[in-house]
């Protein structure tokens, strides 16, 4: 459901302002500059998915996006920048799908019935897995270009206080939601996926949420 959508919505239904102020925001770029991020985008996409991540120079994204090599780092930075560039459109998405979205990932309409904090959780792990196994290589060179980058993208805080939210009601629900968070981490589920499934890497993740809300 858009956030702009007509009819009765129960409070439950409304998303806590602190997460609006968090989500993702589209860039605000002049329309040549947008024709130049989605040709960069687009090409480094391409790119990345037939070549991957760590094989792509930037001098060969900016070679197939057709700018230049001073434009694509003065927009960018380096590769880690595009990175996060690239995620910024998923992530928006699910950010739109947990504030407004149907239950349980989103709060429902306000007709729907209200999803537990706990039901609310395993769906947005089970969404955010979803998300972070399809793009595993990019998000880790997100997280790790510098120490600490993985806590100080946006993004990172938009789910940090989500998760804390659902787990209000335990004693400390910022620690937990930073314990629970820290399963999700690129860098280590790039490190154990070799030796666990996907699947059962989920389960795992999942039996974690479930001790977090029995």
């Amino acid at each position: 459901m858009s956030p702009n959508a007509s009819g009765p919505r129960s409070v439950s239904a409304i998303p806590p302002a602190e997460l609006l102020e968090l989500r993702t925001a589209p860039p605000r770029e002049r329309s040549d500059a947008a024709r130049n991020r989605a040709a960069v985008l687009t090409a480094a996409a391409s790119l990345f998915r037939t070549h991957g991540v760590d094989a792509v120079s930037m001098d060969a994204v900016a070679a197939a996006a057709g700018v230049g090599k001073g434009t694509l780092f003065r927009r960018f930075g380096d590769k880690s920048g595009l990175a996060v560039a690239l995620l910024d459109e998923r992530e928006r998405i699910l950010q739109e799908e947990i504030l407004f979205g149907p239950a349980p990932l989103g709060p429902g309409n306000g007709s729907d019935e209200v999803p537990s904090p706990g039901e609310r959780l395993r769906a947005f792990v089970s969404a955010y897995l979803d998300y972070l196994l399809d793009h595993l290589d990019l998000v880790r060179m997100s997280e790790t270009a510098v120490p600490g980058a993985r806590y100080r993208i946006g993004a990172y805080r938009f789910w940090h206080r989500h998760v804390s939210l659902l787990l209000a009601g335990r004693d400390d629900p910022v620690a937990d939601a930073h314990t629970l968070l820290a399963a999700l981490a690129a860098e280590h589920v790039r490190a154990v996926r070799d030796e666990l499934a996907d699947e059962r890497l989920r389960r795992a993740v999942l039996a974690l949420v479930g001790a977090f809300c029995p």
